[in-house]
């Protein structure tokens, strides 16, 4: 289904349940006007793959890093993009790399990178079926059991876990991990467990409830995490106007 936010369309696909431990969602954005329009991305602690072109702009495949802060960008007249968010195991097993080097920042992927070219913007469905069908193909099946068990428990309590818990249940040490986070996606497990907690918190703000629900000291603690990665307060977050906060705007419509 198709949306519009302040007159760009957006839709989203989630996966086949095989997919789910390495693909979040499939998302399209196509800005149909012949203005810009500014908006800002917070983090939420996936990583973009994502094709794109603009009225002006040429046709490119891009990889984009973790987010650590909020991204003020403009989506330019014509501009049209389809995007693979990935969960961060993906990193290693589908996409085989590290994105130590673009935190806040994105990397340009070579031209025919899986097998995509412009004619894959022509139908959104159609790049789900073959993104889908390209991570099948990538997959690593053999994974450390640790790394698993890690990631199934960061996801499961969204954050809400601290380093030397994981570190206890995984039997993994707190070092080890954190150099393993910071040498393969660029930030520490403790920033990247802010960032979950921070996107547990989208829904709850989009429906009003402005006070803490996960793991945060108090009201006063609540707001200053919100603040710091989002660089508004959670009321401003909740009004939310001309749907600037791009990944707010569907839940307020759900």
């Amino acid at each position: 289904m198709v949306q519009v936010l302040h007159d760009i369309n957006y839709s989203v696909v989630y996966p086949e349940a095989g997919l789910l431990p390495w693909v979040d969602s499939f998302w399209m954005l196509y800005n149909t006007t012949a203005e810009s329009k500014e908006i800002v991305v917070l983090p939420d602690g996936r990583v973009d793959l994502f094709l794109s072109r603009g009225t002006n702009e040429p046709f490119d495949i891009m990889l984009m890093g973790l987010g650590s802060q909020p991204d003020i960008t403009a989506i330019m007249p014509g501009r049209l993009m389809f995007a693979i968010s990935f969960n961060l195991p993906a990193i290693e097993y589908v996409l085989h790399t590290s994105i130590a080097d673009i935190v806040d920042a994105a990397r340009e992927l070579p031209a025919g990178f899986w097998d995509f070219t412009e004619a894959d913007l022509g139908n959104f469905d159609a790049f789900c079926r073959k993104a889908t069908q390209q991570i099948r193909k990538q997959v690593t099946l053999q994974t450390d059991s640790r790394k698993d068990q890690l990631f199934q428990l960061l996801y499961a309590s969204k954050g809400d876990i601290g380093v030397q818990e994981l570190a206890d249940q995984v039997f993994w040490s707190s070092r080890q991990i954190n150099r393993y986070f910071t040498d393969r996606f660029g930030i520490s497990l403790k920033t990247y467990c802010n960032i979950l907690r921070f996107r547990a918190s989208f829904q709850q703000i989009a429906e009003g409830r402005l006070y803490p629900e996960q793991n945060f000291t108090d009201q006063a603690h609540f707001i200053k995490e919100i603040k710091r990665l989002s660089g508004v307060t959670p009321g401003e977050l909740y009004k939310n106007p001309n749907d600037r906060f791009i990944q707010f705007s569907p839940l307020t419509r759900q």
